[in-house]
């Protein structure tokens, strides 16, 4: 499990995010329009999966805009933004920030995702949400770059993530 903090006080998450290196974990998320996808229905991209708790604090929200921006210029690259926000609230928000460089999913039916990544709270306010994180995936689904932002309040180090997909 790891430790992060939420303006410096300490929670736990379900475990550690997997390793640069290894197989990405499979994936089942809820889409927009309820569909099921997984990690293989974006297969031959390369991915970057921008965890977040929730789309209603500023950060995530900020997160979201930054990735978008970012994905514009990059080449055979998705972006997936991941909560556990329902899809009906994902799309809500990328409809009315227009945002359209990114795919929003949702782990609301299970916390599965949260549990295969190491990425689900555990305790503290944010109980059964996701902890910040970055990971990028090449277009085999290795794991190139990962990043569990240590102080849940920060931003990721989208550098460091664009950096990875070079």
């Amino acid at each position: 499990m790891a430790t992060v903090t939420l303006k410096g006080n300490p929670f736990q998450t379900s475990g550690e995010l997997p390793a640069v290196g290894d197989k990405s974990p499979n994936f089942s998320l809820t889409a927009g329009d309820l569909s099921t996808k997984t990690l293989e229905d974006f297969s031959g991209s390369k991915i970057v999966l921008n965890i977040f708790p929730s789309l209603d604090t500023g950060t995530c929200a900020a997160s979201v805009r930054q990735f978008n921006k970012l994905a514009s210029g990059l080449e055979n690259t998705k972006v997936l933004c991941i909560s556990r926000d329902l899809p009906f609230a994902q799309g809500r928000f990328c409809g009315a920030e227009g945002l359209e460089n990114v795919i929003n999913l949702s782990d609301y039916k299970n916390g599965q995702f949260g549990k295969e990544y190491g990425v689900l709270f555990t305790n503290g306010p944010l109980d059964a949400l996701l902890s910040r994180s970055v990971v990028v995936l090449d277009e085999n689904g290795t794991i190139l770059y990962t990043e569990q932002v240590s102080e849940t309040a920060n931003e990721p180090n989208y550098d460091a993530a664009l950096e990875a997909l070079k």
